[in-house]
């Protein structure tokens, strides 16, 4: 049987091609999910909630195979916030807030990632991994597009969505900004990266 993926299995929400701003309805998912604070970039907390992340994700997937469902682990996701949104566009990265997700089928229990987690520390000795928990999402309507090239570069694309995009569709932002990272930048070049850049909205009142 083939393994669930979930970027096959909703290809709307991870494989989309527009590159301008468009309307998108995003179903309830589940995710596992680790918070921090600071450089994506430099931050040890990044990199070790990251780490922390693939740590669960792996053992929920072996434990889930060998349960008789097997599943690809999910692409990297993240939330990210600040009590002061004009640090996005200045790139002031020390500020930013995020919450690191990884996408879970529907079938994993909330019981299963807490076993899972664990399972996990038990095994890494990873203090991070006792972080990570179970969070569930729904976005109901966003705006979405594809961004290729560098993480840096999605200043403009994000002006459009802020400055023009919003207005013209009598629109308001309702949720966190929302990126889903396809392919890994250990082994992209920069200028062919993919991010899925997603921002729950609604109509203006």
């Amino acid at each position: 049987m083939t393994p669930y993926d979930v970027k096959r299995e909703l290809k709307e929400l991870y494989a989309p091609k527009n590159r301008d701003w468009a309307l998108i309805d995003v179903p309830p998912q589940q995710f596992i999910a680790c918070d921090g604070k600071g450089d994506p970039n430099t931050a040890p907390e990044y990199a070790r909630a990251v780490e922390a992340l693939y740590s669960v994700a792996y053992t929920l997937k072996f434990g889930s195979k060998r349960a008789g469902r097997d599943f690809v682990v999910g692409p990297l996701e993240g939330l990210w916030w600040s009590d002061d949104p004009t640090v996005f566009t200045a790139r002031e990265k020390d500020s930013w807030q995020w919450r690191m997700l990884i996408s879970q089928p529907d079938w994993i229990t909330a019981e299963d990632i807490k076993e899972a987690t664990e399972a996990a520390l038990a095994k890494k000795k990873l203090p991070t991994i006792a972080e990570v928990r179970h969070e569930r999402l729904d976005e109901g309507t966003c705006a979405q597009v594809l961004h290729i090239g560098s993480y840096d570069d999605e200043t403009p694309i994000l002006a459009t969505l802020h400055n023009d995009y919003l207005a013209a569709n009598d629109l308001v932002m309702t949720g966190l900004h929302h990126e889903i990272y396809i392919g890994d930048p250990r082994r992209v070049e920069p200028a062919k990266l993919k991010t899925i850049l997603r921002q729950p909205v609604r109509p203006k009142p």
